[in-house]
């Protein structure tokens, strides 16, 4: 996926899309006062469960973008 920006264009990397949507999904159900630390305490569970052996949230959201 690119995303036009002026005359340039950016490209998304692959899994990226998912990640944000997952984490939009969490602020939206737990609506926390603080945004940007629950966004903090969201991406280090995801990474905690990554180095754990489970799934990687990024290569999965890239699987499923394709």
């Amino acid at each position: 996926m690119s995303v036009p920006f002026s005359t340039t264009s950016v490209r998304v990397p692959a899994g990226f899309q998912n990640l944000l949507e997952g984490l939009v999904r969490e602020v939206l159900r737990e609506q926390p006062s603080d945004v940007v630390a629950f966004a903090a305490q969201h991406f280090q569970r995801l990474l905690e469960q990554r180095e754990a052996g489970a799934v990687d949230p990024v290569a999965w959201g890239a699987l499923l973008e394709d």
